[in-house]
């Protein structure tokens, strides 16, 4: 696996930006009452991050990703859970969890 890897930029940014977008149809933040965390059940949160670490699994056995297309699709997935309304400590704690997943060696 090299640095940059086969898939371009857009192409990277473009997927983690859908991520971001079915994770917070399936557990939108509370923006109504400020906390910026999904109102939703553990479990359901659990299927739905589940659901999302899948998806970019499939990703990058489908795309060579490098070293920094993973990071840029960890950022770009950061940014937009951002812009969708999430608190900070969620993003983090997400973002950790897809990065360190796909980044993981398949055996």
């Amino acid at each position: 696996m090299g640095l940059f890897g086969s898939v371009s930029a857009k192409q990277v940014d473009e997927f983690a930006q859908t991520l971001a977008r079915e994770l917070a149809k399936q557990c939108p933040p509370d923006v109504e009452q400020g906390a910026g965390r999904p109102n939703v059940t553990p479990k359901r949160l659990a299927a739905a991050l589940e659901q999302v670490c899948g998806k970019a699994l499939g990703f990058r056995e489908q795309h060579d990703l490098g070293i920094y297309k993973k990071a840029r699709l960890g950022n770009t997935f950061r940014w937009e859970l951002k812009e969708l309304g999430y608190a900070k400590d969620f993003i983090d704690d997400v973002t950790q969890r897809l990065v360190v997943f796909i980044s993981r060696k398949i055996r």
